[in-house]
């Protein structure tokens, strides 16, 4: 792809300073320099938060050049505050490393999530913050900063090493993160249903989701009543400073349909630099861990169980061995988003990833994807898959149909390069694996590991393998195959994967399901579920019994404040989303 986006590198500025690696920092108004960055390094300060990073990254002042797109597929670090348009290619796949340093404001700590991390009084860096999609995120408050570093598995400790660097300059001004952003699992913002739903028509998909106002143009003004956004993936091209809880809950109040699309591994025949393994094992479980990685995103942003979320594989030249990787890792990705009461949806070529797929829709070797999204670029709007797909399948309001792709469109004064879609997609219900005539009521939740043997013990692997990681057959006896499973499960939730079932990945295993608000007077599964996690969490029992009382009641309040959560007793997705977090 062609870029349009001018790199430009601005020096002396109020409130920007780019050195070359050899030269001198200081700071407009400091009372002292800095010292100078080191060989093949240059010094970028903002806002008196000042970092080095490799002389040959491109950086980018905002303010200068309001309209760059904020990509990541190639080296850069952009400074100060993306204003209400971008010049983004709709279809950029790919990424690199990158360096996102804006003003912390309300507008901007809508992005904080629970891998938010930050920085201690009179400090720029944040050593234990965790990268969550490939992407750590720094509330640096003493500077007044949000700093959001994308990577790859390559580039991590790259990324990481200009995170280290960071160090306050007299400029600095102190903004704190507002309370509510410290607490985003707190947040009570939901999509209006599962997305997109039941929908036929035409829709878009572009790289960065659009701000409130262009989509409020668009909204009046085109043909589109759907929007395809990266809502995760640790391949994903373009920064997202507008897409927050709050902006999801705006878009569909307002009857947009959105598409959540996950970009992250790609097929191993493929030059991308991030690939699945060639191995179908292995790459089932890189299905598994991405497919959990966007159901945190998906909880993060309010889009509700009962949505479809569609991996993106680009098209790459199909062999034996490469279409049984990518089925395999569909496969991991549709179970875990099942065991999430997700739908799985798949992005691909007509001609590649779609063709592959239709090809073993009926073999039981793998779990078939429930939504297809397919890019076949002849002009039509319609859901026709021509010799790609037989018309008997997926054929239940299972389609979106990528027609035109990397087109620019204006409607009120705001351009947009988008692809062009068309949908027939309807609500449906995904299979939620269960764990009937398995027992899973216990007055305690023991810790249970290699050795351990007995009901506790075949109640943790049903769980597992509802959850989508299979130990084999619950028998009651945690050997190799359950340790595995149970890793697999800790390094797919973010828990410490240490093998041993514990009170968190017990609190993560029995919460696991639909997220349903409940609260004094609810009844039914959910509520037994939500007993269950309870007594595991705070380590009392909680009498599970599918009603919530006074007992139960108490006991949410307990576990909102231990937790930081709004305490109201009331369990919606923040409640929810701590506990299947294991908090």
């Amino acid at each position: 792809m062609s870029s349009r986006i001018p790199w430009r590198v601005r020096a002396g500025t109020a409130t920007l300073a780019v050195l070359a690696a050899a030269g001198a920092f200081a700071a407009p108004g400091s009372a002292s320099a800095a010292s100078p960055p080191g060989a093949g390094r240059q010094a970028v300060s903002y806002h008196g938060y000042r970092i080095e990073v490799p002389a040959d990254w491109q950086v980018v002042d905002l303010a200068e050049n309001p309209q760059a797109c904020l990509r990541f597929d190639r080296p850069a670090v952009y400074l100060g505050e993306p204003a209400e348009q971008s010049d983004c290619p709709a279809h950029l796949v790919g990424r690199t490393a990158g360096i996102v340093v804006e003003p912390l404001s309300a507008r901007s700590a809508g992005q904080a999530t629970a891998a938010t991390a930050r920085t201690p009084r009179g400090k720029a860096t944040a050593p234990t913050a965790v990268s969550s999609n490939d992407t750590i995120q720094i509330a640096v408050e003493d500077a007044g900063v949000l700093v959001t570093a994308a990577h790859t598995p390559a580039t991590e400790n790259l990324v990481r090493g200009v995170l280290a660097s960071a160090e306050l300059t007299p400029d600095a001004r102190r903004t704190e993160l507002p309370r509510a952003a410290r607490r985003p699992g707190a947040t009570s913002l939901t999509a209006a249903g599962p997305q997109p739903g039941s929908y036929l028509g035409k829709g878009f998909d572009t790289c960065a989701a659009p701000s409130q106002a262009a989509m409020n143009a668009w909204q009046a003004g085109s043909p589109y009543s759907a929007v395809g956004v990266y809502i995760s993936g640790s391949f994903r091209g373009c920064a997202q400073p507008n897409l927050t809880a709050s902006w999801v809950t705006s878009q569909t109040g307002n009857g947009w349909r959105l598409i959540p699309i996950d970009v992250g591994r790609q097929a191993p025949c493929t030059s991308f630099s991030l690939k699945m393994s060639t191995d179908p094992a292995t790459a089932k479980s890189q299905g598994v861990t991405a497919a959990a990685a966007a159901l945190t995103a998906a909880a993060n942003l309010g889009i509700p169980a009962g949505s479809a979320v569609y991996s993106d594989i680009e098209g790459y030249a199909s062999t034996a061995s490469c279409k049984a990787a990518v089925l395999s890792y569909l496969s991991g990705w549709t179970e875990r988003l099942h065991s999430g009461g997700y739908l799985s949806g798949f992005y691909s070529s007509a001609s590649s990833g779609i063709k592959d797929a239709a090809s073993e829709y009926g073999n039981s070797a793998y779990t078939r994807v429930d939504h297809i999204f397919y890019g076949w670029w002849n002009g039509a709007a319609d859901t026709n898959t021509g010799s790609y797909v037989p018309s008997t399948y997926w054929a239940g309001h299972q389609r979106i149909h990528q027609y035109a792709g990397e087109v620019t469109e204006s409607y009120g004064g705001y351009s947009i390069n988008i692809d062009r879609d068309y949908l027939d997609v309807g609500t449906g219900t995904p299979p939620a694996p269960t764990c009937t005539g398995t027992n899973l009521d216990f007055t305690t939740y023991p810790t249970v590991q290699s050795g351990s043997t007995g009901d506790q013990v075949k109640a943790a692997q049903c769980l597992l393998k509802a959850a989508g990681y299979d130990p084999g057959a619950p028998d009651g006896v945690f050997g190799t195959s359950t340790t595995t499973a149970t890793k697999n499960f800790q390094t797919g939730t973010g828990l410490t994967a240490d093998g041993a079932i514990g009170p968190k990945s017990w609190t993560a295993l029995l919460s696991r399901g639909s997220t349903p608000t409940v609260q004094n007077g609810s009844t039914g599964e959910a509520v037994t579920r939500l007993q269950r996690a309870l007594t595991a969490a705070l380590g009392r029992t909680v009498a599970v019994d599918g009603a919530f009382g006074p007992g139960t009641d108490q006991a949410v309040r307990d576990y909102q404040s231990s937790r930081a959560l709004t305490v109201d007793g009331i369990v919606g997705s923040g409640t929810w989303g701590a506990l299947q977090s294991g908090r």
